[in-house]
């Protein structure tokens, strides 16, 4: 709501057909994220991995809509129970909820709100899958799924965007998921990759992205697909601030890439296919939570900053040896704690809230509410993401076998592989066509010598 405008009793809210067609569409943007992470991990990952590596994205879609219907909406964003839960018995199953009932203080149904919030408990594990890619076994994957958004996910979306949470009540600015879906899964990556260890190989075999043409279809949908993941989260487009931050997104997001090239060049000598999918998908981790709160020169800087802080990290796995397959902790974390904190520096007071950064004025208030919600995701996520690795690891194991990951985890979990080269077109056919042509032609050639 714009500052300065009072709510009377006759303002009462009530549906508005535009609001709701347009969360609709933003949902079915956030949900496309899914495949196109699929997508963009797969391409990453050597050959043999290419297909569990979709799967691990694939399967969020299945697991987490069931959760959230029978009781991971109720969790998140029912009444609060002590700043650190919700629980409402007309959210399970979202049997008790009316057909026009409407989200309170919006004008778009509760149904509508819920299946917004559904594609963004769906894509935040699916982000982890990319830390773990060649080595865990998908039936474990698929159970830590479910421990993981049951006790993580749920919870701290609560208190980052439930009434009642106490990151909520203390003021934390995460427009749309900095801290609840970027550190959190960052996080959770990190502590999962401590517990099972890397893979086989790590810094000795070539491990490049077998598909690069695939990653950047995959980091274009993202990007697609994250306008209505950040805009849709004003859950509506009535006072121009989802408009805002549509702007923010793209113009943060090109900052970002910009930036991991120039980087990259420097450092590097060259500017990779690569880097420019990966320094997009910085600025879009970056903005997530910013992008309402800072005007387009803002989020230049917070896209810049967030695409060299990125870039710089992927390297660190390196030095610390830890194996993070596809750099989720490099980008998600990193880009998720960059863009959180840049909240206390960049916030201009004049879009989504009257909260200022310490560059327009505000002082250091807001940044210590912004430190405060990134270290305590941080760390309640890392935590209990390795403890929940520690059990499965412990009890049903987190790894597929050593035979199983240098031969191919796609054949070993899931009996297929992603391209068949030996059928009608592959390498083989050919062979043997060009084989028949050369006997073709030679014979030919005794005839007419002949």
């Amino acid at each position: 709501m714009p500052p300065g405008i009072t709510t009377l009793a006759a303002d009462t809210p009530t549906l508005s057909a535009a609001n709701t067609g347009f969360m609709l569409i933003c949902s079915a943007l956030v949900m496309l994220m899914t495949p196109a992470l699929a997508f963009f991990y797969g391409g990453m990952v050597r050959v043999k991995s290419t297909l569990n590596m979709l799967m691990m994205s694939f399967i969020s879609l299945g697991i987490v809509t069931i959760l959230w219907v029978l009781y991971g909406f109720s969790l998140a964003f029912g009444s609060d129970i002590g700043s650190f839960l919700g629980w409402s018995p007309d959210y399970v199953g979202l049997s008790g909820i009316g057909v026009t009932q409407l989200w309170d203080g919006y004008t778009i149904p509760v149904y509508v709100f819920a299946v917004f919030q559904l594609m963004f408990a769906v894509l935040t594990p699916a982000l982890i899958s990319g830390a773990l890619a060649d080595r865990v076994k998908f039936t474990s994957w698929a159970l830590f799924i479910t421990l993981w958004v049951t006790v993580v996910y749920f919870p701290v979306a609560h208190w980052v965007w439930g009434a009642g949470g106490w990151l909520y009540e203390m003021g934390v600015i995460d427009f749309a998921g900095g801290t609840a879906v970027h550190i959190n899964a960052g996080a959770a990556a990190l502590g999962v990759i401590l517990v099972i260890g890397k893979r086989v190989g790590f810094k000795k075999d070539p491990m490049r992205p077998h598909s690069l043409p695939l990653v950047m279809l995959g980091a274009g949908l993202l990007w697609f697909g994250w306008f209505g993941f950040n805009a849709g989260s004003w859950l509506g487009n009535d006072d121009g601030v989802g408009a805002v931050m549509f702007v923010n997104t793209q113009v943060a997001t090109a900052a970002a890439m910009l930036a991991w090239l120039g980087y990259e060049k420097l450092r590097h000598g060259s500017f990779t296919t690569l880097g420019a999918a990966s320094g997009a998908v910085a600025g879009l981790v970056a903005i997530t939570p910013s992008g309402g709160a800072v005007s387009p020169l803002g989020a230049i800087a917070v896209g810049a900053i967030a695409g060299v802080l990125c870039a710089m990290a992927v390297g660190l796995k390196y030095r610390f040896g830890y194996d993070d397959s596809l750099d989720v902790v490099g980008v998600h974390l990193v880009g998720g704690v960059a863009g959180s904190l840049l909240v206390g520096l960049f916030a201009t007071g004049g879009v989504q809230s009257d909260a200022k950064g310490l560059f327009y004025g505000g002082g250091l208030d807001q940044l210590g509410k912004q430190a405060v919600g990134v270290f305590a995701v941080l760390a309640y996520s890392l935590v209990v993401s390795a403890v929940l690795a520690f059990l499965l690891d412990r009890t049903i194991g987190m790894r597929v076998t050593e035979d199983d990951e240098i031969s191919g985890i796609d054949q070993g979990e899931h009996a297929e592989t992603a391209y068949d080269f030996s059928g009608a077109g592959g390498g083989a056919a050919l062979r043997t066509a060009g084989s028949a042509q050369g006997s073709t032609a030679a014979a030919r050639t005794k005839k007419v010598d002949a």
